[in-house]
This record gives structure tokens, C-alpha cells and sequence, in this order.
């Protein structure tokens, strides 16, 4: 019944994925990982499991990406000179 809404959101993790590994900047990493944990917290709802997809959605979507971003402002930024 739901086959097209899981695949659906399996095709845009894998293309969360792929850009997170693929971009040079790393906000924009930071960003599409935060993408990556929303779409899997989407999924775990979409097959059920309520409690998983809320707690993914908290620490990873939530939390992991304000902590990551907190640590690329604390990091020295070098040119390539």
C-alpha cells in the first residue's frame, strides 16, 4: 500500500547520500547529511515504527546537525594557496 512513498523517500536518501559525499563544501555536507537523517526518520514513520522515526528526527536530523555545524564554525578555515 505504501510501496511508492517507501520508495519514493529510498530514492532520495540515496540522493541525500550521493550528495554528501560528492560536495566540496562542507555546509553543504553538513546540510545534506541533515537531509539524509530526515528522509530516513520519514521512512521509519512511513513503515511504522513512529518512535524510531521521532528520535531519528530528533538527534540526527536535529541535533547532529547543529553540533556539526557548531564545530565547522570553531574550525580554522585555510585558503589552498
Amino acid at each position: 500500500m505504501f510501496i511508492e512513498l517507501e520508495l519514493t523517500l529510498f530514492v532520495l536518501l540515496l540522493a541525500a547520500a550521493v550528495v554528501a559525499l560528492e560536495v566540496k563544501d562542507l555546509v553543504a555536507a553538513v546540510s545534506s547529511i541533515s537531509v539524509f537523517s530526515f528522509v530516513s526518520s520519514l521512512l521509519f514513520v512511513a513503515m511504522g515504527a513512529v518512535d524510531v522515526g521521532f528520535t531519528e528526527a530528533v538527534v540526527g536530523a536535529g541535533i547532529s546537525a547543529v553540533l556539526f555545524m557548531v564545530a565547522l564554525y570553531h574550525t580554522p578555515r585555510k585558503s589552498a594557496d
